[in-house]
């Protein structure tokens, strides 16, 4: 019967006994916390992540440049004909894929060869598995991964060329696109006596497997850095002593000029090539000391970079020799 609280269930009864007071919770609640900590000092806060890193940075500047950096990931070549060719020019494939079942021939047995020899470690994988590696790509059944490139500082390249008792000699690439021809004058650097390579970061070529295979292997003796921005650069090594000749067509010094100058082409020197079609771009062209021509014989405009860049190593490299 409706209010009848003796009945069964009609009052919800508790073990637990009814407290008296809030026991001092609220007046502890409203008791101050201190003063607010400082932004630096609060993980969760901007200020405090943009703090942690200056310290970083300012910890890896007291202990030196640091290791090399890499610059994006591994990379795949594909295609046997291809793989042959990068395993042939000793570009640093750290394995090989092949696909199960594929069919023996003279390329496969000498990728096994040249692995065998060299220590790379072979893989047999699915065709599947293989497509999906490779991005797709029309393996024909074999796939080599190389790693990273690990570029210099361009520091480094002046430390060099001191630590052997020399004087810096440095190409710059403005904007070289294509990386046979960024590889063709790495092999040249390397052959005519340069301390290293220097190409910007953003809208040029990189070290990628097509530029390794063309300097056939020099690129492990040449070291390659990388910068963010080229005059910027130019300037570092200007101050750090290089005269800075950059190639150009209507340049007012001519190769022939600078190689009889001893004092120019004995010191520290950097020569600054640019890109296939444009040349040199206006503020690269206007932070370099002199702009310096090859003299052509007949009505050919220009050379490409890569043969601009070897015909000048070779003429600066055969002055030094002299004195």
């Amino acid at each position: 019967m409706a209010g009848n609280s003796s009945r069964k269930g009609a009052i919800r009864k508790s073990s637990k006994k009814p407290s008296v007071g809030s026991g001092g919770k609220v007046r502890r609640g409203l008791e101050g916390r201190g003063p607010t900590p400082k932004a630096t000092e609060r993980e969760y806060h901007k200020a405090h992540k943009v703090a942690e890193a200056k310290k970083r940075a300012e910890k890896r500047g007291a202990a030196g440049r640091g290791p090399r950096r890499k610059t994006g990931g591994d990379e795949w070549i594909a295609g046997r004909n291809s793989v042959v060719e990068a395993l042939r020019e000793r570009v640093p494939v750290t394995s090989v894929y092949v696909a199960e079942g594929a069919e023996r021939d003279g390329r496969l047995r000498e990728v096994f060869r040249i692995a065998a020899e060299h220590g790379i470690g072979l893989l047999e994988v699915s065709r599947g598995e293989l497509d999906r590696l490779t991005d797709g790509a029309v393996h024909q059944g074999l796939a080599a991964r190389i790693p990273a490139y690990e570029y210099a500082h361009p520091d480094d390249l002046l430390d060099a060329a001191d630590e052997i008792g020399q004087k810096p000699l440095v190409v710059m690439l403005d904007s070289i696109t294509d990386p046979r021809n960024l590889g063709a004058i790495v092999r040249s650097a390397a052959g005519f006596g340069a301390h290293g390579v220097v190409i910007p970061e953003r809208r040029a070529a990189s070290m990628t497997a097509a530029a390794w295979k063309t300097s056939a292997g020099a690129a492990a003796r040449c070291p390659v850095a990388q910068t963010v921005n080229l005059t910027r650069q130019i300037k570092a090594f200007q101050e750090a002593g290089c005269f800075v000749v950059g190639l150009a067509a209507d340049g007012d010094l001519t190769l022939p000029e600078l190689v009889a100058d001893a004092d120019l082409v004995g010191g520290p020197l950097v020569l600054v090539v640019g890109s296939e079609g444009e040349g040199l771009s206006r503020l690269v062209a206007e932070t370099c000391d002199r702009l310096m021509s090859i003299p052509m014989a007949g009505v050919l405009e220009s050379l490409n970079a890569g043969v601009a860049a070897s015909v000048a190593l070779y003429a600066v490299a055969e002055a030094r020799a002299d004195t």
